[in-house]
């Protein structure tokens, strides 16, 4: 290789891009075991020496990405090489050679993905300067990428960096044309939702892409899935009893395996340590983090159980460790104002397996936050359920509707009702004679 190159540099200008890229291919075809070293020598040549020119270096750049694009170096590890080794030798040039450097990320980025590196692969692709640079990039391609790097970090559960590339995606969402591009940035809204533990938008966005009929019907079933997933886990309250009756009036979703709590939460049934336990083994890591309690709530909690003795043998725990505990939690204290007009600390903290203090924090914040009606006594240490008088909210309502209101039409004819009053009276008093007589 050397003997080549030094044969190429006294040529002349016009000659030299014809034998620098002869070699090239001559190189590639050989498969030589000496092919990275090779191709290395030959682009640092071409892009450090002065005497090649950038129009002969840009030449050979192009063609060497064409190569590698065409699988004339097949095997995957030799070809990472390749590309690594040439975009460390132009990085130092990049604004000469970006287009090139751009088309090699492309392709090391499909061979790292194929791999299953979706971390590398994102951060290959994060090194395209898009933002800055000579190359005007349509906003169509700006798109795909940030939709790509997103999908990508999603893979590897970094949703931080994640949602960083979705919010400059959804800048550009306005200018996409391609539909199916447009889909899977609607998927990866949903898994950032799903990652953050915004749980409600999550099962609203799956279920919304169920429906979609160009998605595979495999994919579609794993949507409702995970749609089912996030509802139960979606705090408990108004806004979760709708989007569990739209997911119950779906009828594909009895033939899911996590259908058993769905209808359970539906229909506000408490939830028993064993149907958890089931649920829980379907699962994904984020989906089973571990949550800390604020300093407020344990001081209240802490506080509050002071204040009263402990039954012998009473839980110990004061608050939920994890996300899938807090929703059961929740939707338990949610079940008992559904079959009790009221409960005590300790009962309640004895159903949730919680210190009494625990319990009565649980329930006052979700009184808070309007997602449980009700009020507490603290000095008999009572909680007290309101009865709903305006079921708009769709709890326990089959179809998420709540009662029809029923009114009465005021006719404004007085005279007429009290003349019907005296009817059913004298009716009344008619039927109370002949039932003595019989």
């Amino acid at each position: 290789m050397d003997r080549r190159l030094t044969q190429i540099a006294p040529l002349q200008q016009k000659d030299k891009g014809p034998a620098y890229l002869s070699l090239l291919s001559e190189t590639l075809r050989t498969k030589s075991p000496t092919l990275v070293n090779d191709v290395k020598l030959l682009v640092r040549v071409v892009v450090t020496e002065d005497h090649v020119g950038l129009v002969v270096a840009r030449q050979v750049l192009t063609e060497l990405s064409k190569s590698l694009d065409n699988n004339l170096v097949d095997i995957a590890e030799v070809k990472k090489a390749i590309i690594n080794d040439t975009l460390e030798i132009v990085q130092p040039q990049l604004v000469s050679f970006e287009e090139q450097a751009t088309s090699l990320r492309y392709q090391l980025a499909d061979i790292l993905e194929q791999e299953e590196e979706w971390s590398e692969a994102a951060r290959v692709l994060m090194g395209i300067s898009m933002e800055s640079g000579n190359r005007a990039w349509p906003e169509q391609d700006r798109f795909r990428v940030y939709v790509r790097v997103v999908r990508l970090l999603l893979e590897d559960q970094d949703s931080v960096q994640a949602e960083m590339y979705y919010n400059r995606a959804a800048l550009l969402v306005h200018q996409n044309t391609d539909k199916e591009l447009g889909l899977m940035f609607k998927l990866c809204q949903a898994k950032i939702s799903d990652h953050t533990r915004k749980f409600q938008d999550a099962a609203s966005r799956y279920h919304e892409l169920s429906w979609v009929a160009e998605i595979d019907e495999e994919e579609r079933a794993h949507m409702l899935s995970a749609a089912v997933t996030c509802a139960v886990l979606a705090p408990a309250g108004p806004a979760r009893s709708r989007i569990l009756a739209s997911l119950c009036r779906d009828e594909r979703t009895s033939q899911l395996p996590n259908y058993n709590i769905l209808s359970k939460m539906f229909l506000d049934h408490i939830l028993r340590p064993s149907e958890v336990k089931e649920f829980e083994a379907t699962l994904q890591p984020h989906q089973l983090a571990k949550i800390a309690q604020s300093s407020s709530d344990r001081l209240a909690s802490t506080r509050n159980d002071d204040q009263s003795a402990q039954e012998p043998g009473a839980s110990t725990r004061v608050g939920p460790s994890t996300v899938l505990d807090r929703a059961v939690l929740e939707h338990n204290v949610l079940s008992c104002s559904k079959i009790y007009s009221n409960i005590s600390f300790s009962g309640l903290g004895a159903l949730l397996d919680l210190t009494p203090g625990a319990a009565e924090t649980m329930a006052r914040k979700m009184i808070e936050q309007g997602r449980l009606r009700g009020w507490i006594d603290q000095v008999d240490k009572l909680i007290w359920f309101e009865g709903k008088v305006e079921d708009d909210d769709a709890q326990g309502k089959a179809g998420g509707l709540g009662d029809v209101s029923q009114e009465v039409e005021e006719t404004g004819a007085p005279f007429t009702k009290a003349w019907d009053r005296q009817i059913r009276l004298t009716a009344g008093n008619v039927e109370i004679v002949v039932q003595r007589i019989l």
